[in-house]
């Protein structure tokens, strides 16, 4: 008997640009006229692929196109990739929330999704009775509910507003209670979109164990999309890379998370000395330029050498007590470590901030900044994300064992031998 749990089969999905979604009543009459001859879809043979970042020439774009894979019972998948690769619209397709233009999916038993915060949930109906609703459209009867429902409760940790009607929960405890309902009711396929990062850092810990759990230990399969690397890589077994609606890549979760970052190096890679602009318009403050400043006359960063970070913010108004932070971050996007100024106050104008980086910290690696401005400890000024993005090399060691330790810093340490 096959151990095939999920079977894409040249899945596509065609939408309609513009304002209107799925097409006119003169296209529909065209596509009815070519049915009623035997003939192909007309507009099937139109449409761009899905990239964001160019001028559209056609009505038509593929969100997906030509998609198959399997998925074993007992196995999860992470399907990876950059905004608007068409991961979402791969599994709305599988849970029905849409249907594909062509192909087809066979899958072998019960799905439970949780694709965006508050999924398959009434907001008028209070906690409990979302349970048991979930719970009746997963197939399940009210005695296998009752079994499971103090388990379900007790996993969200929101037993306190089990009785309050859902519209009045945060999106955490929306999400909490929305994870617990679908990883706990036993479905056969659990599908799970980014909407964990919305909980706090001890629920995303549990969830992530609670799906190993179901893959692992209930032979469930489950379906992961993320941008976090790290969640990805400790929790998949296997990967699917999408990009323009294209899958490009499957294979072993690290062969594919691999190939994921080869591409944003290629894209991204940064060796001369740094004058990438950026410009963040708030009430008060402009922040006009990001680089990297060293002393290095090729402008590449070398591990044992000295180099600044340096902002320029031009301050429309006085600010007093703010903190500005940098979080160095590695190409997966783990946090290696954080660096924040004292408390200051800056008056109207430019100024230019610069942070030293000493020699000898960083590794050989690939990575990313986050610019965070935070006025009196709370208040978010500004927050910029992948603000700049650098590559540390070493030298002499190419080709050698000590090219590529592994870690975000290499800092040099003091030894003894006695």
């Amino acid at each position: 008997m096959s151990n095939i749990s999920i079977e894409f089969e040249n899945i596509s999905k065609q939408y309609r640009l513009g304002t209107i979604g799925t097409g006119t009543l003169t296209h529909d009459l065209n596509r009815w006229w070519h049915l009623m001859r035997g003939k192909e879809d007309p507009y099937l043979k139109v449409g761009e692929v899905n990239d964001r970042s160019i001028k559209a020439t056609s009505d038509y774009v593929w969100a997906l196109k030509d998609i198959s894979f399997s998925v074993e019972q007992g196995e999860v998948l992470g399907i990876i990739g950059k905004n608007g690769a068409g991961k979402s619209t791969l599994l709305k397709i599988l849970s029905r929330v849409t249907s594909p233009t062509t192909g087809s999916i066979k899958a072998k038993g019960r799905i439970a999704s949780l694709l965006e915060v508050g999924t398959g949930f009434h907001s008028e109906l209070t906690g409990r009775e979302n349970i048991y609703m979930n719970g009746a459209i997963l197939g399940m009867t009210r005695r296998e509910i009752v079994s499971k429902f103090d388990e379900i409760v007790d996993f969200s940790g929101i037993e306190k507003y089990i009785d309050t009607p859902v519209k009045r929960y945060s999106s955490g405890m929306t999400v909490r209670l929305g994870f617990a309902v679908a990883a706990h009711l036993e479905p056969e396929i659990l599908v799970v979109d980014e909407v964990l990062a919305v909980g706090d850092a001890e629920f995303q810990k549990k969830a992530i164990g609670k799906m190993k759990d179901v893959s692992q230990g209930g032979g469930r399969t489950v379906l992961f999309v993320s941008h976090n690397m790290t969640a990805v890589k400790s929790l998949c077994t296997k990967g699917l890379l999408l990009e323009n609606g294209i899958s490009t890549y499957s294979g072993s979760i690290d062969s594919t998370i691999n190939r994921y970052i080869a591409g944003t190096r290629d894209s991204l890679r940064i060796t001369n000395n740094v004058n990438q602009h950026i410009k963040t318009s708030e009430d008060n403050l402009v922040l006009e330029e990001i680089y990297i400043s060293t002393n290095n006359e090729h402008g590449v960063l070398y591990i044992d050498e000295a180099f600044e970070c340096c902002f320029k913010i031009d301050f429309k108004e006085r600010i007093d007590n703010f903190n500005l932070s940098l979080s160095f971050c590695d190409e997966v996007g783990a946090t290696v470590f954080v660096t924040t100024t004292a408390v200051v106050s800056c008056e109207r104008g430019e100024k230019l901030f610069k942070c030293n980086i000493p020699a000898n910290l960083l590794n050989t690696n690939l990575y990313s900044l986050i610019l965070l401005l935070v006025k009196n400890s709370s208040q978010v000024l500004t927050r910029v994300d992948n603000a700049l993005f650098f590559e540390m090399h070493e030298k002499g060691r190419e080709g050698t064992y000590f090219e590529k330790f592994g870690g975000g810093i290499r800092p040099l340490l003091k030894w003894e031998i006695i």
